[in-house]
């Protein structure tokens, strides 16, 4: 089977955009299985196409020059994706494991196309867990003196790799900015908390002496100010007054693991456009 295309643009919203881009397609011979599209209340035009690559009349290394002078004439912002190659996805991690150990599950069953060249995390404890998986994991214990040489040496993995997503499945380092802008749009946080509500540390001990009958779990980019990235996806999960800070721990570990991992479903399949401090998310 031939591999489809998956082109996102955004641009200054204006008439006949979405004509310009179907009658692109058309005149290369090509079938728009889907198409999504969304304006802003900022005037922003945003739009995912989903290309058929069976009689697409353009090679994947002629489609920029051919549609980059519309791209001009429109002021978009592009980008364009083929289903055959999927995203090398790496997961940073310390010691709690649920996420990882459900993103790697997920990857085993097929429900997340990437691959997954390596697991980087300050402890050593989860190994058995990724080498399980077939997937190696690399050990870069950090403290305050040597977090600078350390996050060096994850971008340094990183890049060798040609990572193109990072997901922090419960990494409790904060990063600094040089590693943020390295990954700015592809790095993805889960944070056990609806935010805006909770951020920071120990947020199921403060719901709980809130009193709060509703916990939840937000995905999102991460930006230099902590917890106040671009949210991705959030759910919750309804508690009691009977419930301890235990029991709303276990409960939000179920809820963390399928946000992310949504989250996650979400990027690796191009639905995501960053719009400012919000995302447009075509599902």
């Amino acid at each position: 089977m031939a591999s489809n295309l998956r082109l996102t643009v955004s641009c200054p919203d204006r008439k006949g955009l979405i004509s310009a881009l179907s009658s692109f397609i058309s005149m290369h011979d090509g079938n728009i299985l889907s198409a999504d599209q969304y304006v802003s209340d900022g005037g922003t035009f945003f739009m995912r196409l989903e290309i058929e690559g069976d009689g697409f009349g353009l090679d994947r290394d002629e489609f920029a020059g051919a549609f980059v002078p519309l791209a001009r004439r429109h002021g978009m912002d592009w980008h364009v994706s083929h289903t055959d190659t999927p995203k090398k996805m790496a997961i940073l991690v310390s010691r709690y494991d649920h996420c990882l150990a459900d993103l790697l599950w997920r990857w085993d069953a097929g429900e997340l196309g990437a691959e997954i060249p390596l697991v980087v995390s300050n402890h050593p404890d989860l190994a058995p867990r990724a080498e399980s998986h077939g997937v190696p994991f690399h050990h870069l214990p950090v403290t305050g003196e040597t977090k600078a040489e350390q996050e060096s040496r994850v971008l340094d993995l990183l890049f060798e790799n040609e990572v193109d997503v990072v997901v922090l499945a419960r990494y409790m380092q904060i990063l600094t900015p040089k590693f943020v802008d390295a990954y700015r749009g592809r790095l993805i946080n889960i944070h056990h908390s609806f935010l805006p509500a909770f951020a920071g540390a120990d947020p199921y001990r403060r719901a709980h002496e809130r009193g709060v009958k509703t916990i939840g779990a937000t995905a999102h980019y991460v930006s230099e100010e902590l917890d106040a990235g671009p949210i991705i996806h959030q759910d919750v999960a309804h508690v009691s007054h009977r419930d301890t800070v235990g029991d709303l721990v276990r409960v939000g570990r179920e809820v963390e693991r399928r946000v992310l991992a949504r989250a996650v479903r979400l990027h690796l399949e191009d639905r995501i456009l960053v719009d400012g401090d919000r995302t447009v998310v075509f599902e």
